[in-house]
């Protein structure tokens, strides 16, 4: 992906025979989470499950995308400004796009959280009565409420002063934008762990894991980096990004892939690790309930061989990061074991055997219905600015360009000699 070779390996693409496929997607994913829906014995019920899982899934591309527009930001990095107006798109479907999905979920929670139903004739036990006041009903939507808050707040104001700066181009966007980001990584770990816990964790509201929300987050940033890899090697073929994107920017973006291929499989290790060892019945019953059937081989074989080994081995190789093949298979094979791993942490509360239900029609019916939303509300949105920053001050580094200093620093004046 060198720039002597772009015009050989960045044939210009024509994506026109696929600008169709949001909407196929969206056609197709209401015909199977419905029918999947509809051959189950608890309609409401699976279709509550299945739309949870789909919103997680969605939920841990914007959320990558908003973490990795702060880290930009915090690290003051150059290789990442040409892509970083597709990192503040995906982070802008935060909100109001999936608060307004995330409304479903809200509705049929009753019939996906247990803890929900309880009354106080219902006598909760400890594990309820020790989350008070936050797994309640006020509880629930009230974190619901306050974590798309401060994901609004925190999305738009980043995407507000980086169009400030492209009119102005002046240093108070720069700085504004260095303040939100060493704000929000704090609310994003406190928001992002918290929305983890309330409506993933909370399925088995007695299971205890201090590691849960990073694993999420590991996950969703795992997942959105291929993400971001394949829509600016698009870009890029098609126009809007030519000429600023460069060899580095797919390197970076493969060594990143490759370094939360690593995080990934440490946090989720670690908190097996230490729950089977502790072997308290509270914390170890959430993986005895994932060794039974089809689950089994689930966990032990799909998402540990899938999901760490195969993505780790390919990365290592330094030029594979550059080559299209293999990075667009990986990609693809990214978003399945996501997938996956979204179907192991949620669904096995509702399917305590197997895997191979009817509902597993509906869980991917609604995550290609979600994909196909979000897909035609990020190419809206990203198609109303301009695709990268105009005025960065740091444009010029990314690529590789020197800029003389404009203080010119002179010799000493004769007096002074």
């Amino acid at each position: 992906m060198s720039s002597d070779n772009d015009s050989k390996q960045f044939a210009p693409l024509d994506i026109s025979k696929w600008r169709n496929v949001p909407l196929i997607l969206i056609v197709i994913g209401a015909i199977g989470a419905f029918g999947g829906t509809a051959l189950s014995a608890t309609p409401w019920k699976q279709l509550g499950f299945s739309w949870l899982l789909a919103f997680m899934f969605c939920l841990s591309l914007a959320a990558g995308g908003w973490f990795l527009v702060m880290v930009h930001h915090l690290f003051d990095a150059s290789w990442s400004v040409p892509i970083r107006r597709v990192t503040e798109a995906l982070a802008c479907l935060l909100c109001p796009t999936l608060l307004i999905l995330f409304l479903p979920v809200a509705f049929l929670a009753p019939k996906i959280y247990p803890w929900l139903q309880v009354t106080e004739q219902m006598h909760p036990d400890h594990a309820i009565s020790s989350k008070y006041p936050l797994f309640t009903t006020p509880g629930y939507y009230i974190a619901a409420a306050a974590i798309f808050a401060v994901w609004w707040f925190f999305s738009s104001r980043l995407r507000y002063w980086s169009l400030q700066q492209d009119q102005t181009g002046a240093a108070k966007c720069t700085g504004k934008m260095r303040v939100y980001s060493c704000l929000g990584i704090v609310f994003f770990a406190l928001s992002l762990t918290l929305a983890a816990i309330m409506w993933m964790k909370g399925l088995t509201d007695e299971w205890y894991s201090t590691m849960y929300g990073v694993c999420y987050f590991a996950a969703s940033v795992w997942t959105t980096l291929p993400t971001v890899y394949v829509i600016v090697l698009i870009l890029q073929r098609t126009g809007p990004l030519k000429g600023v994107v460069t060899e580095k920017t797919y390197y970076f973006l493969g060594s990143l892939f490759f370094a939360f291929t690593v995080f990934w499989a440490y946090v989720n290790f670690a908190q097996y690790f230490i729950i089977w060892n502790a072997n308290m019945p509270e914390e170890t019953f959430w993986y005895n309930l994932r060794d039974k059937g089809t689950w089994a081989y689930v966990g032990k074989y799909v998402i540990i061989f899938g999901h760490f080994f195969i993505p780790f081995l390919m990365l290592l190789r330094i030029d594979w990061k550059l080559k299209l093949i293999p990075m667009l298979p990986l990609a693809a094979w990214a978003w399945f074991m996501h997938f996956v791993d979204i179907e192991f942490q949620i669904m096995p509360a509702l399917h305590t055997d197997t895997i191979l239900t009817p509902g597993l029609l509906s869980d991917i019916g609604c995550v290609l219905l979600f994909t196909g939303i979000l897909a035609k509300i990020f190419v809206s949105s990203f198609n109303r600015h301009p695709p990268y920053p105009q005025k960065d001050p740091r444009m010029a580094e990314a690529l590789d360009i020197y800029v003389p200093s404009s203080t010119h620093i002179s010799t000493a004046p004769e007096s002074a000699k």
